[in-house]
Formats: C-alpha cells, structure tokens, sequence
C-alpha cells in the first residue's frame, strides 16, 4: 500500500514541475495524431500507403525526446502513459457526442445528406479498432524511444551533453520507435480492417519514420535548446531532489 502511495505521490510531484506547456502540447499531438490516423493519404502508388497522423506524430516524439533527456526515461514514460490515459477520456467524450442526435456544419453546405452525419459521426466516434491499434502502438513506441533514448545516451562518456550526442540519441531512438509505431498500427488496424498488404504497412512504417527524421532534423536545434534551458532554471528540482532522496533510502 506504502508502495502505490508513493508512486501517485512521485506521479502527482512530476506533473507538478513539469512545463505545463510542454504537457499540454504532448497531449493534444497524441489526441490530433490518433484522430488523424483515421484518414489515409493517397500517394499514387498502389504499394505505398500512410496516413494523416504522421502530421503531427513528429510533436509527440520530440515531446518524449526532451523529457528523456531532461527527467529520465520512467519520468518521460509517465508523462505518455499519463497523455494516453487523457486521450482516451478525450475519446469517450467525442463517443459521447457522436450518439447524440443532430446535424454537422457540413451537413448544411453539401445538401440534405445523412451520410455525411454518419460519416462524421463515426470519424469523431472513432471505432474500437483504430483506438487500440492506436494505443497500443503507442505505448509500445513510447517505451522502445524513450528506454532507447536514455541507452544511446549513456554510451556518450565526453560531452554527454553536448549537442552531437543529443542528435545521436535522438535520431536513432526516434527511428527505430516510430518505425515500431507505424508497423503495429499498420498490421493491427490497416492490415486487417483497411486491406493494407503486408507490403504497404512496412512502407508505411518506412516512410513515416523518414518523415519523423526529417522533422526531427529540423526541430531538434529547439528540443536541445530547451533541454539546456531547462537545466541551466533548474526546472524539475523539487522532482529531482524527491528521486535522490529516494535512492539515499534505498542504499
């Protein structure tokens, strides 16, 4: 009991001193990313296939990325369990909403169509599927990043710091978690529900770990800078000072 009361009170302490910025902007990428993954893009090719969640699934990863580096991998892992969980809740209020009788806007600018209230309502109802594919693609991936991350990381024995060690753990960490991400949703939602062949779901997770690299390339001069400013404020110190102690009880 001692045990579980402790880890709700290191739950509730991390969120605390953790930007709420950063965990309002991990959430809504999680929500979006899920949402939009109900839209394939159509790329012209027959064996080439994706969707419209790698837009914003780059948001989450570089998310992860910087509270890995900041807080630690179980911290970074709490905090996507903890967007997961708030996703889901965000789900069953738009399920909610899609049982309740009445017209989109949509509705209005293209004629008296029902399908088209059909159609959104079971887009923004979501289906079983698309959301445990969803979820459990992303719990897998956030683990595979974030414990990945944190490995990389620690084989930087000069400069741990530094910025080449950053990209490092970061490129292969995210590559090789959002090539996991994409293949699991694709062979348990896409491949079964969609049509997708086995070709086309390893496609897709090839060609969205590219896109999430080259976000990454983009973006991770910023991930780093707010990892630098992060610890030069000492944000997180209440949290850290908490861990410590912890590990000066246990020795």
């Amino acid at each position: 009991m001692k045990k579980l009361k402790d880890f709700f009170y290191e739950y509730r302490l991390l969120l605390a001193n953790v930007p709420s910025a950063v965990v309002c902007l991990f959430v809504l990428s999680v929500f979006a990313m899920n949402l939009l993954a109900n839209k394939s893009i159509d790329l012209g090719v027959d064996w080439l296939a994706l969707d419209c969640g790698i837009i914003v699934s780059w948001v989450a990863f570089l998310s992860m990325d910087v509270l890995t580096k900041h807080y630690g991998p179980k911290a970074s892992t709490m905090i996507s369990m903890f967007a997961i969980a708030l996703n889901l809740v965000a789900c069953f209020i738009f399920w909610i909403a899609s049982q309740i009788g009445g017209t989109w806007g949509a509705f209005f600018d293209f004629g008296q169509l029902d399908t088209i209230n059909d159609s959104l309502d079971s887009t923004f109802g979501g289906t079983w599927y698309v959301l445990l594919g969803s979820t459990i693609a992303f719990v897998l991936s956030a683990v595979v990043n974030n414990f990945g991350n944190w490995g990389i990381g620690k084989l930087f024995r000069r400069k741990p710091d530094g910025f080449g060690a950053y990209v490092c753990r970061v490129y292969v960490s995210t590559a090789i978690a959002q090539f996991c991400d994409n293949l699991v949703f694709a062979l348990i939602v896409s491949h079964f529900f969609f049509g997708w062949t086995i070709v086309q779901c390893l496609t897709c997770a090839a060609t969205g770990m590219v896109v999430e690299l080259l976000c990454e390339a983009v973006f991770s001069p910023l991930g780093y800078a707010v990892c630098k400013n992060w610890k030069q404020r000492e944000i997180g110190k209440l949290y850290f000072d908490y861990i410590n102690s912890r590990k000066e009880i246990a020795q």
